[in-house]
């Protein structure tokens, strides 16, 4: 087997889930995708934003990073 420098790739095939939320969340996240828009100046609807923020949540979570080598 050849010796690339590159790793194999990742499983990238999307998981759908589907979630109900409260109706103040729900209002929160088009909140935050207006001012996502202003700042930007680009429209994203919450359902393209939201996988961001929880990646984003995740990756900042040290006690989650320090701990998830453990499960």
């Amino acid at each position: 087997m050849a010796d690339l420098r590159l790793p194999q790739l990742p499983d990238r095939n999307p998981v759908k889930l589907s979630i109900a939320i409260m109706p103040d969340l729900h209002q929160a996240l088009n909140d935050y995708a207006a001012l996502y828009a202003r700042t930007y100046g680009r429209d994203e609807p919450v359902t393209e934003l939201i996988p961001a923020m929880l990646a984003a949540f995740l990756e900042s979570d040290r006690s989650f990073a320090r701990n998830r080598t453990k499960l």
